[in-house]
């Protein structure tokens, strides 16, 4: 297991750490519902420096981009950032990614920590067009300092104006006393704010100052138990559960991400799916009693013939029922469908609703 530069900060902290894609991680401090509520209504801070980032630079690099990924990078402009995915031969997904284009010829790829390995292989074995490529996910530390408050709370620490910052656009400049900083207006939790790219060596520092700064704002660590429960309220997917090698964009509802204007790996076959239709797809339900489906319960029909399972479930901290992800015959797909979840033998009635769960 790999510890991120500031896991003596979390164990200080009393963070339960446990083991989280090839991590150490902090996973809960106070608990996951005040946590969730933390970053819902005011600010919070995660450690999330076990993602990978991948730096892609010179003339080959938007052509092995628009190669290996499914949405179109040539629309980006200097400052801007794009969710994507990396698809593989066989119709399913080698991981979802995020890419910023930091510079005419540069790219900055975010990957997933437990696909850094996998995927920086996968990416390589496409490099016919001379890409320069760097490993940096050892170098760079990531916080997400998510919610609200965190425009205000965070202003004090930069010269950028941080409200001026628009969804999925970035700035590098100085913050909390360092230059270079990489101040993205990303995250996974639906709640606004930043995610902060720095060196190794800055970021106990650059924590320090965050919380300094947020004192006034209610600032507390978060952990990923809590990420969990605020990327599902916003029907967020996450790798390993709702998306993975045997699932495809078009089934997991990321068609919007894959765009045939340009050639990608395995583009015929995605687009097949895309005219032919799919046999399963991924649906967002809620649980129509008090019950908390779990990831891998079965989805049956109304008349128990096992129809899917649950991909991501949880009791939602938001609007405190279950909610839950997973891949149904397309048949029962429809919004307003019931389906049920079988949770130790019993059939309970669920429905398919719209994404987001979660409405502000």
């Amino acid at each position: 297991m790999k510890d991120t530069p500031l896991k003596h900060v979390h164990e200080q902290l009393g963070a339960k750490i446990l083991p989280f894609a090839g991590f150490n991680m902090p996973i809960l401090y106070e608990g996951v519902n005040v946590e969730h509520e933390t970053v819902r209504n005011g600010v919070g801070v995660f450690d999330v420096s076990h993602m990978g980032e991948f730096f892609l630079s010179g003339p080959g690099a938007l052509p092995l981009i628009q190669k290996v990924t499914s949405n179109d990078a040539s629309t980006l402009t200097i400052g801007r950032a794009q969710y994507s995915c990396l698809p593989n031969n066989d119709g399913g997904i080698v991981d979802d990614l995020i890419v910023y284009r930091m510079a005419e010829e540069e790219y900055l790829l975010v990957v997933n920590a437990s696909n850094i390995d996998k995927d920086w292989v996968w990416i390589s074995s496409h490099n016919d067009t001379g890409a320069v490529m760097k490993n940096v996910s050892d170098d760079y530390a990531l916080l997400a300092i998510q919610g609200p408050k965190a425009v205000e709370a965070m202003q004090s620490l930069t010269s950028v104006d941080l409200a001026s910052i628009a969804y999925y656009h970035f700035v590098v400049g100085n913050f909390a006393g360092f230059d270079d900083v990489i101040i993205s207006a990303t995250g996974y939790t639906g709640s606004g704010g930043f995610e902060i790219y720095c060196k190794n060596d800055q970021v106990e520092a650059i924590w320090n100052r965050v919380f300094e700064a947020g004192k006034d704002f209610g600032i507390k660590p978060i952990g990923l138990a809590a990420r969990d429960t605020l990327r599902l309220e916003m029907g967020f997917c996450l790798y390993g559960n709702d998306i993975d090698d045997t699932t495809s964009p078009m089934e997991a509802g990321l068609g919007w991400i894959t765009k045939f204007t340009k050639d990608f790996v395995n583009a015929d076959g995605l687009k097949a799916q895309k005219e032919n239709g799919v046999t399963r797809k991924l649906v967002a339900f809620e649980m129509q009693e008090r019950a908390v489906p779990r990831q891998d319960y079965e989805i049956v029909d109304a008349v128990g013939q096992v129809i899917g399972k649950v991909t991501s479930g949880t009791m939602s901290p938001s609007m405190n029922k279950g909610i839950g992800l997973g891949y149904v015959i397309t048949a029962h797909s429809a919004l307003e469908s019931d389906i049920y979840i079988r949770i130790r033998k019993n059939d309970v009635p669920a429905k398919v609703v719209k994404l987001p769960f979660y409405k502000k």
